[in-house]
């Protein structure tokens, strides 16, 4: 589904604290160097407007939260709403994940990494740039600690299966696949992402899995 326009972002609302670029990061990306506290630190890829962010780190305040969006805008609206909501447990970053994970995040750091309703990239000429291809996802689980959590939902059945396979093949050592089953939404605002709201008021099936490394 494509994304919505964007409420306009209020002047006056500072963002130092919840916005970076890829340029004004530290060296190395960790709950030290961005929060300041060795708390466990969950990733978000792909963070959309932000209702994720809002919520995981409102409901895990002992956690830390780092958003990655490539779209500057999206980025910058997401840390609105975390700066509206005071939420010092979070912030964004607008840029490319994939050379993060490379490079900055630091082998067996990461408590989670989740990547809700990416981008599915529908034409055979475009499928490359998907974001959970192979050298990803063998970067994302070289970075969680083991135990840690690896969770994906797409409403795109041929995305869902074609990453499952692709996990399988390149990080045998994230473990099996345990499919996951969203709770029934409370209120209006009570869905991971914005995309699972829509999914789910439409009846647009959801893929749900969840893993955890191994070793």
């Amino acid at each position: 589904m494509p994304r919505r326009s964007l409420r306009s972002l209020r002047a006056a609302l500072p963002l130092d604290r919840y916005l970076s670029t890829v340029e004004e990061l530290p060296p190395l990306l960790t709950s030290s160097s961005l929060f300041n506290n060795d708390a466990p630190l969950e990733i978000e890829v792909g963070s959309g407007k932000g209702l994720f962010m809002q919520t995981a780190s409102a409901a895990e305040p002992d956690h830390n939260f780092l958003g990655i969006e490539i779209a500057h805008k999206y980025a910058a609206s997401a840390a609105a709403r975390l700066a509206r909501n005071e939420q010092s447990n979070a912030r964004m970053v607008a840029g490319d994940a994939e050379p993060l994970f490379q490079a900055k995040i630091p082998e067996g750091s990461l408590e989670a990494v989740h990547v809700y309703f990416p981008d599915p990239w529908w034409k055979t000429r475009h499928k490359g740039r998907r974001v959970l291809n192979e050298a990803f996802i063998e970067n994302a689980t070289r970075c969680l600690r083991i135990g840690g959590r690896f969770h994906f939902w797409t409403d795109v059945l041929d995305y869902f299966e074609s990453t499952i396979e692709k996990a399988a093949l390149v990080a045998p050592n994230l473990g099996p696949p345990i499919p996951e089953i969203a709770p029934a939404a409370e209120h209006d605002l009570d869905y991971r992402t914005h995309f699972e709201r829509r999914s789910r008021k439409h009846r647009i099936p959801v893929y749900r899995v969840c893993y955890r490394k191994q070793a």
